[in-house]
């Protein structure tokens, strides 16, 4: 059998420790071609860069591993090693993050993480987006890299049927503090922004955006919100298909 090829990328830039820890993930499993951001791409879902010229650097190639920069967003990433670096070859595995803070609920759809996971499912890969739910600079990514070998190991020898695109992601804490794996389906939550206003020396005004989080149904158990919570790696499969099938009788009502 030729050994897997893997390809990794993120959104949180080439340098991050999330990456370090993705490659270490890829490499038990095969050989792993690393394209990832230059800069810190996160929020950017499935942008992709269209009127600037794009980037490539290689960063650093060893046995097993060769990692590159890119100018662009994590999904000109995933397309720049799938459409260029690795064309005409098989990629037995996208693998994506591992993000520092979790992408569980509505974050889904803004992550860039998951973005090029996704992305990765178009290619008939089968693409996992892993992350830790810990922003800090220093996280201990211990506990993904343990969860995220089961999983992928999981993947790549298992019969799944394709497309196939995971949302994973990991509670913060050791491995040993981890209750286990769970699958879910995604949280309804949703965030309410606020911009706070500054100025600058100059006196023009700029703002700031942060937010908080709303659990629209902190009470249910199956879902990833509430995995994250209690102690467990939550899994959620992921379909692109946005439709909501179930207004589609009464929108034609309506609609006629």
């Amino acid at each position: 059998m030729d050994e897997r090829l893997i390809l990794v990328t993120n959104d949180d830039g080439y340098a991050s420790k999330g990456l370090a820890a993705a490659i270490d993930v890829a490499r038990t499993f095969g050989r792993v071609v690393a394209v990832a951001p230059e800069t810190t791409q996160s929020g950017m879902s499935q942008a992709i860069t269209m009127y600037n010229p794009l980037y490539l650097r290689k960063v650093r190639e060893q046995e097993g591993l060769t990692l590159y920069a890119f100018s662009g967003t994590p999904v000109d990433c995933l397309k720049m090693g799938l459409d260029c670096l690795l064309r005409g070859r098989r990629v037995d595995l996208v693998l994506s993050g591992i993000n520092h803070g979790s992408n569980s609920a509505v974050n889904v759809l803004y992550s860039g993480t998951m973005g090029a996971a996704i992305e990765g499912s178009f290619y008939g890969c089968p693409s996992i987006g892993l992350s830790l739910d810990d922003h800090s600079a220093d996280a201990d990514f211990d506990a993904a890299v343990e969860y995220g070998r089961r999983i992928v190991g999981a993947v790549l020898e298992g019969q799944v049927e394709l497309p196939l695109c995971l949302n994973v992601n990991v509670p913060k804490g050791r491995p040993e503090q981890v209750k286990g794996i769970r699958l879910c389906r995604q949280n309804r939550g949703f965030w309410r922004e606020e911009f706070f206003r500054r100025e600058d020396p100059r006196g023009r005004e700029y703002f700031w955006l942060t937010g908080e989080f709303v659990n629209a149904e902190p009470e249910a158990e199956d879902t990833d919100e509430w995995a994250l919570a209690h102690g467990y790696v939550s899994v959620v499969p992921v379909q692109v298909d946005l439709t909501d099938y179930g207004r589609l009788t009464s929108l034609g009502e309506v609609l006629k």
